[in-house]
């Protein structure tokens, strides 16, 4: 909870001084944001390595699911760095590149997701 409060303030300061430079150079405002999202998502990646931990210990009591919290674990990572990477645009005042990012993230999602839905299928034709 603590790492949690130096990263909020952490984000608050780095938007603070961001601001301090947009009105004199423009382009050091995004260096800044660019610069903390870094850390931050370095902060996050950090976090990513114990949920890991606990669905690796969670395949332990699976019987052949294993591959589903390999595609969940593949979609919450393409979600975040869409996500990350659309922001990263927006701030920047590139709303369409942000936009095709996000259009991208959906779609990979969907095609990741692909395999749940052949298993689902294969199953209600068992029941059939």
């Amino acid at each position: 909870m603590t790492e949690l409060i130096k990263m909020a303030f952490l984000g608050i300061a780095g938007v603070l001084l961001a601001l301090q430079f947009k009105s004199v150079k423009a382009e050091y405002a995004i260096y800044v944001g660019l610069a903390v999202s870094l850390i931050i998502f370095g902060f996050l990646l950090r976090q990513v390595e114990v949920v890991i931990q606990q669905f690796s210990k969670m395949k332990e009591y699976m019987n052949g699911g294993e591959e589903y919290l390999g595609i969940l674990l593949k979609v919450i990572g393409i979600t975040y760095i869409s996500d990350f990477s659309a922001g990263i645009c927006k701030d920047a005042g590139y709303q369409s590149v942000a936009g095709q990012i996000e259009l991208l993230g959906k779609v990979s999602v969907m095609f990741a997701g692909i395999p749940i839905l052949f298993a689902t299928i294969e199953q209600i034709q068992q029941l059939l």
